[in-house]
């Protein structure tokens, strides 16, 4: 993978990902400043760092669930952030997916039910449409034999996927992808890199994966972003610095 930086030129197709996210995040004395930026135009772009040096709250700015964000975002034509006009869409109206790191799976409802949840969370009832996609998911991830059983009763690939189609079911324009390997063990791990590389080739959604293992960049990234004291650093090939921004500063969150 090239480590040419490059700006997008006029004869490029639109951005995959346009983020300029700033935020300050204060715990007691501690406080960490986020201003980060780029532009992607792959399918499938790695946000990789340090711990603590801002990857997840970035991916908490794209969705929507960290308040007091300004700049913008947006993905494709869509703008789902835009300080300066005053719009700030809510995380259930951005169409982002995300799979946590610990998959955040309910362990009281089914495989069916988690899937239906990541409609229903949108505030209506589950049309015909919806449940025909449901449908679709659960032979896509070969989930079907499993529809019935709860959280627990599934191996860790099992979970992934059902994570996975469930940040599916609500038809996202992005998904967002929090070290979702980095809880398991080595071998496991290795297994589940594949099988999550084939799983994304096959939804084609556009991708943002957290992560800071490079064995995940290699397998699962066409482009990659390095973030560092909340300040992008560096991209690769398909993804470009935004112009402006300041040398990294020393923080904490993720």
């Amino acid at each position: 993978m090239s480590d040419v930086v490059r700006a997008p030129s006029a004869i490029d197709p639109p951005p995959v990902l346009d983020l300029h996210v700033r935020a300050t995040l204060a715990s007691g004395e501690r406080h960490f400043a986020l201003d980060a930026a780029f532009v992607s135009q792959a399918a499938r772009t790695a946000l990789v760092g340090a711990s603590g040096s801002g990857k997840s709250t970035v991916l908490m700015a794209i969705a929507g669930l960290l308040p007091g964000v300004r700049g913008h975002v947006r993905i494709g034509a869509r703008t789902l952030l835009d300080s300066a006009a005053g719009l700030d869409l809510p995380a259930r109206e951005r169409g982002v997916g995300v799979v946590f790191q610990d998959y955040a799976l309910f362990p009281h409802l089914t495989v069916w039910r988690n899937l239906e949840f990541g409609v229903r969370r949108l505030g209506h009832r589950a049309a015909p449409a919806d449940l025909a996609h449901i449908e679709a998911l659960l032979d896509r991830f070969d989930l079907r034999a499993l529809r019935d059983a709860l959280p627990r009763h599934l191996s860790g690939g099992q979970r992934q996927r059902v994570a996975l189609a469930r940040a599916l079911a609500p038809r996202p324009h992005l998904l967002l992808l929090d070290e979702p390997l980095s809880a398991l063990d080595i071998p496991l791990r290795a297994r589940l890199r594949i099988e999550l590389a084939e799983m994304l080739e096959r939804v084609r959604v556009p991708t943002l994966l957290i992560t800071h293992d490079p064995a995940d960049v290699e397998a699962l990234a066409q482009a990659v972003v390095r973030i560092d004291g909340g300040r992008v650093t560096g991209a690769t090939r398909d993804a470009a610095v935004c112009p402006g921004l300041s040398s990294p500063a020393s923080g904490s969150p993720g």
